[in-house]
This record gives structure tokens, sequence and C-alpha cells, in this order.
């Protein structure tokens, strides 16, 4: 009796195991991209844009976490799916008893009893106004809204990474700049010298550029601090621990400025519609919305499911096998659920879906406005930054060929050192400003480029 006891607890067991093991196994078989954290890529002995971009997109937690959401978007709608099968429960039940009882004699004693139970039940949802069925639906399209939401939170950390990237670039400039002109005003120094002991000018002269110089090398010491804080930024943006040998690759950036296109306004806000992921996550909510409706409806509709079952069990006292099939009792049952009158929440949940609907119609409608806004503002800026780097070619091409015409006069005696500074700082300024507009220009064009949908690169 006790074996075939151990081989029906046994049989049922394993039959839940089996069961809860194969659920399991669906959110754990699969591929390993959704395993943290990733493998960091081989690093580069100098970093090219799409190289920062990759690795921070590998190593920002951020976005690492918009990959977990993703997956726990998956697994529930997996579940969404899976509430559509039937269920199936088994349930092992023993019960003790006592009893006393009074022998021949006046004698009592305790008389124990027991009596094991078994038995499987399952469920299935026939009808029930198409909520299983909208409930798939909605979790499809929220698993779509997390992987364009992932995608939004890359985007932004590339553009993160391209602006910092063109700091750097703009602070290396800087520094070869200041570079060159306090080794020029070395130079000049050296000719004041020498033109000093000679008596050919006076000591104020020599003063004036010695001022100069030491003003050059201070700004020289600025912008090699700036340089070493932009790369000290981009490292912390790629989550990438700080080097004192970390170089990026220099593209030419002259040669991007001359292949740069015009941007027209509504062609760009056409793509920017096709491919931005806040425009298609706000047409999923809106799509998600006249589900919710749906649902909601459905709660006016009956329901009807169906159930099945059967059971067994036997004491202690008799014999297991008869009481087994003497015991055994099979059960099937269809039942109906008819909402009559639910104090009104169908109702109301059909008129808080209609205005949701209508919020998220307003919300994509205001999203669409507002990446139009953007594209119109990044075109003109985009106009403007061309004009103002025109203007600033020029202006250096003349303070250049001033300063030329200048530094030969000097180096002749004809021209005195406070006049010649005075050129000297405006090819300064020029070409500080050139450098300024230059990398405006190759920003503003690399944002259309971002809200095209192009990828980010040099």
């Amino acid at each position: 009796m006790r074996t075939k006891l151990f081989i029906v607890t046994a049989l049922l067991f394993f039959a839940a195991l089996s069961a809860a093991n194969g659920q399991q196994e669906q959110y754990t078989a699969g591929d390993d991209s959704h395993q943290y954290p990733p493998a960091g890529p081989v690093q580069p002995k100098q970093w090219s844009l799409t190289d920062c971009i990759g690795y921070a997109l590998e190593q920002n937690i951020q976005v690492r976490k918009a990959g977990v959401s993703v997956t726990l978007g998956e697994i529930s709608l997996q579940q969404a799916k899976d509430n559509r099968w039937p269920s199936l429960s088994a349930s092992l039940g023993e019960n003790l008893g006592w009893q006393q009882e009074t022998g021949i004699g006046g004698e009592t004693s305790w008389t124990g009893s027991s009596r094991t139970s078994a038995s499987l039940s399952s469920g299935l949802t026939l009808f029930d106004g198409f909520q299983l069925r909208n409930q798939v639906r909605l979790a499809g399209l929220e698993y779509r809204s997390l992987q364009y939401s992932s995608d939004q939170t890359r985007e932004s950390i590339s553009l993160s990474i391209m602006s910092a990237y063109l700091q750097v670039l703009y602070a290396e400039e800087q520094v070869t700049n200041s570079r060159n002109q306090s080794e020029s005003t070395r130079g000049e120094l050296a000719l004041s010298a020498e033109r000093l002991s000679l008596g050919a000018v006076a000591n104020s002269d020599y003063l004036q550029v010695k001022t100069q110089l030491a003003s050059e090398e201070s700004s020289l010491a600025t912008a090699i601090n700036n340089l070493k804080m932009a790369k000290l930024n981009l490292m912390q943006l790629m989550e990438y621990p700080v080097d004192e040998t970390f170089e990026i690759a220099r593209p030419d950036i002259d040669a991007i400025i001359s292949t740069v296109p015009a941007a027209d306004a509504a062609s760009v806000y056409e793509e920017a519609l096709a491919v931005k992921p806040q425009v298609k996550i706000a047409s999923l909510s809106r799509e998600s919305a006249a589900i919710d409706l749906e649902i909601a409806r459905g709660g006016f509709l009956p329901s009807l499911s169906l159930s099945a079952g059967m059971s067994t069990g036997f004491t202690q006292a008799a014999e297991m096998g008869s009481q087994l099939k003497s015991g055994f009792s099979p059960s099937v049952g269809l039942s109906a659920s008819i909402p009559i009158f639910r104090n009104n929440q169908n109702k109301t949940a059909v008129a808080r879906a209609r205005y949701g609907i209508t919020t998220a119609e307003l919300d994509e409608l205001n999203t669409r406005n507002q990446l139009r806004k953007e594209v119109e503002q990044a075109v003109l800026d985009a106009e403007s930054a061309l004009i103002s780097y025109e203007a600033a070619v020029n202006r250096y091409e003349a303070s250049l060929e001033s300063y030329y015409v200048s530094e030969e006069k000097f180096k002749l005696g004809a021209m005195n050192s406070v006049d010649f500074l005075i050129q000297k700082t405006n090819l300064t300024a020029a070409e500080s400003n050139l450098l300024q507009a230059k990398y405006e220009l190759v920003y503003s064009h690399k944002i259309i480029d971002f809200y095209r949908g192009v990828a980010l690169s040099f």
C-alpha cells in the first residue's frame, strides 16, 4: 500500500515540476544578447567617433537599463500569449484522524485512520469579451514602444558623445594655434632683443613684445587645460576610465565642410517623421489607447469558461486499488458570467478610454509639432553657421594678409612693436573666430544628420 501511495505522489510531483520548468525555460532559453554587463571592445590607439559611440553604448548604464526594460516587455508579451492556454494544477492531501473506543472491561483506547486524496484540475476561458486577445495586442504594442524608447536613449547618448568629441577636436586646434602664436612671438622677442642691444629700438618696444609673449603663453596654458577637460568629459560620457594616453582620431574637418549639402527643412522633417523613435512611440501610444477602449467595451460582454478535473482517494483501512477505482471522480463544467449592473464601472471605463484616445492623439500631434520646430531651428542654425563661417574666412584672410605686410615691416624696422602687435592681435582674434565658426558649422550639419537618421560619424 505504501509503495502505491509513493507512486501516486511521485507522479503528481513530477507533473507539476515539469510544467513549472517548461514555463521557466521560455524566459531563460534563447540568445545571450540581453546578458549584462557586455564585454568591452578592443581599445584602439586612436578613437574615432564611431569607436567612442560604440563603446559608450555598451557601457552606459541608461542604455543597459533600457535593454533590460525591453527584455521585461518581451516577457510580458509572452505571458499575455500564454494566458490564452488552459491552466493545469494538481493537489495532494493526507488527512489523519483519531477516534476513542471503549473495549470490554471499560478500557478506552485511541484508533487512528488516514485518508489520502489526489486531484487534477484545469480551466480554459472560452470567451471573455475579447479581453485576452486585446491584452496580447496591447502587450505587443508596449514591447515595441520599449524598443523605440531604447533607441531613443541610444540616440541621446550618441549625440552627447558627438558633441564632446567635437569639443576635443576644437580644443586640440586651440592648443595648436596658441602654440604657433607663442613660437612666432618668441622669435619676434629674440629679434627685438637683438635690436635693443644695438640701440635700434627703445626698451619699451622690447617690453611690449615680452608682455605679449607672456600673455600668449598664459593662453597656451589655458588651452592645454581646456583640452584636458574636454578629454575628461568625453571619457566620462563614454564610461571610460581616465587615461592620460587617450587620443582621438582627427578627421579632415575642412573636407567635411566642403562636401556639406544644403538642407531643406521640409524634406528633413519628412525624413525625421519616418525614423525618429519619439514619433513611433507617440503613434504606438495612440494605438494602445484605442485597444484600451476595446478592452473597456469588453466589460459589457458576457464571459464563458470551461473547467475539468478528476479526483480520487483511499483510506488506510481498506485495499488501495479498489478504492482508487471506486473513488475516481471526473468532472466537467461550463460557466457563464453575464454583467448586469456593476455600479457604472464599465461605463466609466469606456468614458476614460475615449478621453485616453483624445489625450494620445494630442500627445502625438505635440510630438510631431515639437519635432518640426526642432528641425526648423536646426536648419536655420546650419544656414546661420554657414554665413558666419564664410564671414570668418574672409576676415581671417584679410587679417592674415595684413599681418604678413606688418611682419615684413617689423623685421625691416619700419614698424614699431606696438603697431605690429595690434595687427597680430587682430589676426589671433580672426583665427579664433574662424576656428569657432568652423566647428559650429560642422556641429550644425551633424545635428541635421541626426534628425535624418544618418549614423553619426566622420
